[in-house]
């Protein structure tokens, strides 16, 4: 088959590259540090995602198999390692859907009576009905799902996240007042900061995902000139809207006020009864619930699918591998819906809302950080034990460019996992202890099932008759 059929433009790995991204899920989050948040993204993106997405670029050109993190790091250090590092990255998901879910709940909420944002037992409701029919959607095939998915990343991202911007440069151009400052010393915090570090939190979840898209690495022409341009504009489209989003947020919504389920509806009910438009609110709920449902759609398969070549290769039980006459794994997506549905009672046992939806970020923060660091030390060991193999796209400056490269992203990856115990100021998490005591059982959990399944299978081979 043709190369030439497959290939990409600039234009297209760009907007792949800021779908994967891109998310105003991720904006009341980090509206919440007001003008600060300016520096915390380009900090961000300097030690987390360029790195990321350079090394994952490298990584999937040299290795473009089905797979993806599980293929990179098995090559490696073996399956073990392997199946840890996609179990990683699939159980992040998992954690992550209530949140976005619960996003789409207190949008739906907002609109119905806003005391319904602050309600857990509607959050669960709504996580878990939307969550079992993405499940259903997905396992009736890709072909089911795809249709719905590009529907709702037009109308759920581009529309409302343009909007929200557009109305924010409007507020600041009418000399509406702002509930932030823009002087130097209101952006750059001060090292001592407790909540600069805790804040990083949320950053590092907004950038995370860039390794999904960098799987087309192979599909565009000449990939070691396109690439670098791609990841230019990816990373200009990505921090801008993040940042113009976050601050439209915050010029209009003190920090106190903001709910991070339902900061995005607060917003644009501000702006909408300043300008007299709130018919516009059904409106943008709409856009804003297809864009959360668009969300776990496009992530629902794919992690699965990188778990079940894992499985095949001989690290689940045959169980596991089992899928439906459509080729989706319906053990595994079955398996991660009752998951979802246990531990979005998190929102039902949390002293606050807020508290639920934080606990959950830090917690799916503090997995995709060991995956992420995993996969950095795996492209190090690749340069160093295959500097030969063919990689259509190589970080520049051989091995001092990949150490260098690489060792940025570890110091950024490892950053976060640490500050994620910090409980952020100004959102009840209830005691400090308790919160990071939730974390550390929340981790030990969720790291478990690789070792369990390697230790099952080994006693099952034990056990197996010598012929």
């Amino acid at each position: 088959m043709s190369n030439k059929k497959h290939s990409l433009t600039i234009f297209s790995l760009t907007m792949i590259t800021v779908g994967s991204v891109d998310s105003i899920r991720n904006l009341p989050a980090t509206a919440l540090f007001g003008s600060q948040l300016i520096f915390y993204f380009i900090l961000g993106a300097l030690f987390f995602l360029i790195p990321t997405a350079l090394v994952s670029a490298e990584l999937a050109s040299g290795w473009a198999k089905q797979g993806g993190i599980y293929i990179w790091v098995r090559e490696a250090f073996g399956k073990k390692a392997g199946f840890l590092a996609i179990w990683l990255q699939w159980i992040e998901n998992v954690i992550w859907y209530p949140t976005i879910l619960s996003f789409v709940g207190g949008t739906i909420g907002y609109l119905i009576n806003p005391s319904l944002t602050t309600n857990p037992y509607f959050l669960w409701s709504v996580i878990v009905t939307c969550f079992w029919g993405a499940t259903f959607l997905n396992l009736r095939g890709m072909s089911s799902s795809a249709a719905f998915s590009t529907l709702c990343s037009l109308a759920g991202l581009l529309l409302p996240m343009s909007l929200i911007i557009g109305l924010g440069a409007v507020w600041i151009v009418q000399g509406n007042p702002l509930q932030v400052k823009f002087e130097m010393a209101s952006i750059v915090p001060q090292l001592s900061d407790k909540s600069m570090w805790v804040s990083l939190t949320a950053i590092m979840m907004s950038f995370c995902g860039i390794e999904i898209a960098t799987v087309h690495a192979n599909d565009v022409k000449n990939p070691q000139h396109a690439f670098p341009q791609a990841l230019i504009y990816s990373v200009g489209i990505i921090l801008s809207t993040l940042i113009l989003g976050s601050l439209a947020i915050a010029i209009v919504l003190p920090g106190k006020d903001i709910n991070l389920v339902s900061g995005i509806m607060q917003a644009f009910e501000a702006f909408f009864r300043s300008y007299h438009m709130s018919w516009m609110m059904p409106v943008v709920a709409v856009m804003l619930v297809l864009g959360g449902l668009g969300g776990v759609s496009n992530w629902i398969i794919a992690p699965t699918k990188g778990l079940l070549v894992a499985a095949e290769d001989g690290n689940l039980p045959d169980f596991f591998q089992q899928t439906n006459a459509k080729g989706a794994p319906r053990v595994m997506l079955f398996t991660q819906a009752i998951i979802v549905t246990v531990l979005s009672a998190l929102f039902l046992f949390m002293p606050s809302v807020n508290g639920s939806y934080w606990l959950l970020t830090a917690l799916a923060a503090q997995l995709y950080m060991m995956m992420y660091f995993i996969m950095f030390i795996a492209a190090i060991k690749l340069r160093l034990a295959a500097p030969d193999h063919h990689r259509p796209f190589k970080i520049p400056g051989g091995l001092p460019g990949m150490l260098f490269v690489g060792g940025i992203g570890i110091v950024g990856v490892l950053t976060t996992f640490a500050v994620s115990f910090i409980p952020p100021d100004g959102i009840d998490v209830g005691n400090t202890a308790r919160y990071e005591l939730t974390l550390i059982i929340g981790l030990v959990l969720m790291c478990s099932p690789p070792f369990i399944s390697n230790w099952f299978l080994s006693k099952e081979v034990q056990l197996e008759p010598a012929v």
